[in-house]
């Protein structure tokens, strides 16, 4: 019969590598936030209550052992509400994965249940009107082949209100630009597909690129639509990559107007798309499709954005605004362990 943390490691393994990935298809950030909040919580729990890796089991996830984490997260690494709380939803979903193959840790779930933590105040959505998005997209030099390229991707993802993620990893065969309804086909979180159609100056602008970048590539090619070139060779360009051209864009369409946001970042512009679909009339639950949000409450900071704007402007006409916007082979072994569970 396998010992008590055998299994503890086991269950570890299978919930980080099998179960998030593959039966909840969970994308690999997820799966990253998910492992760094456990190897937090074993961080935690070596350093103040002196339970290393190895001795791990269900019994350090009491009540008292995860509000203590929390408390720690606050006070030792200055987490905020926000992370904390995610944080503890990675520790809750471990206990429920568990729960599932070990009833007895039902009642470790409804122990857990009884943390709780105030969810922080809603964020504002930052987000460009339309003459600050024109200004932004008028910085790239289309003459330039980089230029060209940025232009074009800011335009993409305007225009799809995409995630940076869901934009570099378009390949040419997602793209659908001559049917009579031009579109493109997104593959966002969990590896859902979704199909976004496209306005018709954005499709002559994509044209115009594919020209350029991809004049003898096939066009159901698996080729990556934005690359960058190393050494003679075409890689799939990196999100630091866009977050970089997209702050350089952003600080130089501040010099051209001076209400332009502090720092323009690649998620913004599909803040804007959202907010400006929004604004013009798109019902709540195709702006939720269109975005790819798996719950329709997610899209809702959009409709408490715009009602926030509503409220500031009447409270500044009325003057009365004054607040600005068997022997194991990895027994005593906590390198393996964590190479094995999926930790590392």
């Amino acid at each position: 019969m396998k010992i008590k943390n055998e299994i503890f490691f086991l269950t570890l393994r299978n919930y980080l590598q099998i179960y998030l990935l593959k039966n909840r298809g969970c994308s690999q950030n997820t799966v990253k936030s998910y492992t760094d909040s456990l190897n937090l919580f074993f961080c935690f729990m070596a350093e103040e209550k002196g339970v290393p890796l190895l001795k791990m089991d269900w019994d350090c996830f009491s009540y008292d052992n995860v509000s203590a984490f929390l408390i720690w997260l606050h006070e030792n690494r200055g987490c905020s509400r926000q992370t904390q709380l995610q944080r503890l939803t990675a520790i809750r979903s471990f206990i429920q994965y568990a729960g599932i193959a070990d009833l007895s840790l039902v009642a470790l779930q409804t122990e857990l249940t009884k943390i709780k933590l105030k969810k922080p105040p809603q964020k504002p959505v930052s987000y460009l009107s339309e003459e600050q998005l024109s200004i932004l997209l008028r910085q790239p030099d289309p003459q330039k082949t980089t230029g060209l390229r940025d232009m074009v991707f800011m335009m993409l993802m305007y225009d799809t209100a995409a995630r940076c993620q869901e934009m570099v990893d378009l390949r040419l065969q997602n793209l659908e630009l001559n049917s009579t309804t031009p579109c493109v086909y997104l593959t966002g979180k969990g590896s859902k597909t979704r199909v976004v159609p496209i306005m018709t100056k954005t499709v002559q602008h994509l044209k115009h690129y594919l020209k350029k970048f991809h004049e003898n590539t096939a066009g159901g090619s698996d080729a990556y639509l934005f690359y960058t070139v190393s050494h003679g060779q075409r890689h799939r360009m990196s999100e630091d990559t866009v977050a970089a051209f997209m702050k350089k864009y952003g600080l130089m369409a501040k010099e051209a107007m001076s209400d332009m946001p502090e720092r323009v970042h690649p998620h913004m512009l599909r803040h804007t798309r959202a907010m400006h679909l929004y604004q013009g009339g798109m019902p709540m639950v195709l702006l939720s499709d269109l975005l790819g949000h798996a719950q329709l409450e997610t899209t809702r900071i959009y409709a408490y954005a715009d009602t926030e704007m509503k409220k500031e402007a009447i409270e500044r006409a009325n003057g009365t605004n004054t607040t600005p916007m068997s022997e194991a082979i990895w027994k005593n072994d906590e390198e393996m362990i964590r190479k094995l569970t999926g930790l590392r």
